[in-house]
C-alpha cells in the first residue's frame, strides 16, 4: 500500500502553481482562498523551508468553502534554496485529534475552525503545522486545468465510477480535461486501496498539471501577471502582494528531479456507524520528521 511518489507533485502544490500562475484563470474570489496560519513568518526564498496544505472543498453552491469538509488534503514542503520540494497525502477519513473539538475525521476540521484549525489538526498528526492553507472549490480545479488545455498523466490501473465516470479511465498515459482530473482525483469506491489510492492518484494528476505549466514559468511577466490576477480574484487572509509573489518564485524553482512524496496509511475501522480511516501515526510523524528541514523524504 506504500508508494513513492518521486515524480509528482501533490494537490497542494499544483493548486498553488496553478493559483499563482495561471493569469488567465479569472474566476471569482469565492472559488479560492489562501490563509496564512498564525505562527508563520514572510518567505526568504534563500534558505526557507515552506509548507502550504492544499485543501479541495466540499463545498456546494453557496457553502462557505473554508467551512465545509476537505475533500482532498495534501501538506507539501517548498525548499526555497534547493529546489526541493515534498508531498505528504492525508487521507480525508484519517480518524485524529481535533484541538478544541475531540475525535473525528480530520475533513471536519475545516468545518468546525475553518483553515487555522485544520491546519493546526494536520500539523497535530504530522509534526508539521503548515504557514499556509490554500483552498479551492472542485469547480475552480477544473476551470484552471481546461486554462492551461488539459493534462497527460500515466494512469496505473483501469478504474470507473458509475457516476463520475461510467466508462472509467484506461490504463496507461491518457489524457484529461479539467472534468477528467476532478473525477480522477475523487473517485474513490472503486480503488483497491480506497482513500489511500485515491491520495496518490490526486498526485498523479497534478503532477500532470505541474509538468503543463513547467512550460510555462519562463515566459517573460508569467508569474506577475499570474500575482496580479489573484489579488483580484481571491480571497486573501495575512498574505500582503509581495509575499505572494514570493511564494510564486518560490513554487517555480521547484526542480522535477528533487520532488519526493508519499500518502499516510492507515487501518480501516467504523465508529459511530461511519467507515474512518485510522492513520499509522508514527509513519505520519516520520515522513514529517524527515521533510521538516529540507523537503525531502527518504522513503516511504
Amino acid at each position: 500500500m506504500r508508494r513513492t511518489l518521486a515524480r509528482l507533485l501533490s494537490l497542494a502544490l499544483v493548486l498553488v502553481v496553478t493559483g499563482l500562475i495561471v493569469p488567465d484563470s479569472s474566476r471569482a474570489s469565492t472559488q479560492v482562498a489562501l490563509v496564512k496560519m498564525e505562527h508563520a513568518e514572510a518567505v526568504a526564498l534563500d534558505r526557507d523551508t515552506v509548507w502550504i496544505l492544499g485543501v479541495g472543498s466540499d463545498a456546494r453552491p453557496g457553502e462557505d468553502m473554508t467551512r465545509t469538509r476537505g475533500d482532498a488534503l495534501q501538506l507539501i514542503g517548498l525548499n526555497t534554496a534547493t529546489g526541493a520540494a515534498t508531498t505528504i497525502g492525508i487521507p480525508r477519513d484519517s480518524y485524529v485529534s481535533i484541538p478544541g473539538v475531540g475525535s473525528d475525521r480530520i475533513n471536519a476540521a475545516l468545518y468546525y475552525g475553518g483553515p487555522q484549525l485544520l491546519g493546526e489538526a494536520v500539523g497535530d498528526l504530522v509534526g508539521v503545522e503548515p504557514d499556509y492553507v490554500f483552498v479551492t472549490r472542485f469547480p475552480f480545479f477544473e476551470n484552471m486545468i481546461d486554462d492551461i488545455g488539459g493534462i497527460q498523466v500515466d494512469n496505473p490501473r483501469y478504474f470507473s465510477d458509475s457516476d463520475l465516470k461510467p466508462l472509467g479511465f484506461e490504463e496507461g498515459p491518457i489524457r484529461l480535461n479539467g472534468y477528467g482530473a476532478m473525477a480522477f482525483s475523487r473517485i474513490r469506491k472503486s480503488l483497491p486501496a480506497g482513500d489511500f489510492d485515491r491520495s496518490a492518484n490526486q498526485q498523479i494528476v497534478l503532477g500532470g498539471i505541474q509538468a503543463r505549466i513547467a512550460e510555462r514559468v519562463s515566459e517573460r511577466g508569467f508569474i506577475a501577471s499570474g500575482v496580479l490576477t489573484v489579488l483580484e480574484h481571491m480571497d486573501i487572509t495575512g498574505v500582503g502582494p509581495a509575499e505572494l509573489f514570493r511564494l510564486g518564485q518560490a513554487i517555480a524553482r521547484v526542480k522535477p528531479r528533487l520532488i519526493t512524496g508519499c500518502v499516510v496509511q492507515g487501518g480501516i475501522a467504523t465508529i459511530n456507524g461511519a467507515s474512518v480511516v485510522l492513520p499509522y501515526t508514527d509513519q505520519a510523524r516520520r515522513y514529517g520528521d524527515d521533510a521538516r528541514d529540507d523537503a525531502v523524504i527518504d522513503g516511504c
